[in-house]
């Protein structure tokens, strides 16, 4: 019982989190003097990234159980049941100018999914680095900062998506 407020607490309030920790870590991210390992003498962004990175990891790691619990995961993922219809609607309106509506197993939800999937990846990426063998840490590092651009890339498209969810309230 109290695990359950404790959940329910924090589920309400995981997608600005992740959010404001997300941005917080990309925008401070070109301070970040990693290469593989945190060396003693490292700055307070170098510290920062690496340990509110790990904190981010354990947040995403919440939010995407979040995202998927009950059945949930079948409106952000209906990739996975092969259910393509709303998406395939969404796609040919778009042809005809219709923006898509939010919601329901359309084109934002299989977004909003693959941007829990990019978060899961940098966030993995981020702690195998961290874990790693000295040896293997520039791997992981470039892993970690190609997923970190495709997920700044989905951020602009998230808030690009969210702009137009605006605008259904006003029409």
């Amino acid at each position: 019982m109290v695990l359950k407020l404790i959940w329910q607490k924090i589920a309400v309030k995981l997608h600005a989190l992740v959010l404001v920790m997300s941005v917080i870590l990309v925008c401070t991210s070109p301070w970040v003097l990693i290469g593989r390992q945190l060396s003693a003498n490292a700055g307070f962004w170098s510290h920062f990234h690496v340990y509110g990175g790990l904190i981010t990891a354990c947040l995403a790691l919440l939010f995407a159980i979040k995202v998927c619990l009950k059945g949930q995961w079948r409106q952000f993922f209906p990739w996975l049941l092969l259910d393509f219809n709303q998406v395939n609607t969404d796609l040919i309106g778009i042809l005809t100018g219709k923006i898509p509506v939010a919601g329901g197993k359309g084109l934002f939800s299989v977004i909003e999914g693959i941007g829990v999937i990019l978060l899961l990846l940098v966030a993995i990426s981020g702690v195998v680095w961290y874990l790693v063998d000295p040896s293997d840490a520039l791997v992981w590092r470039s892993y970690h900062q190609v997923l970190g651009q495709c997920f700044i890339g989905f951020m602009i498209i998230h808030l690009l998506l969210a702009l137009l969810h605006i605008k259904d309230f006003f029409d």
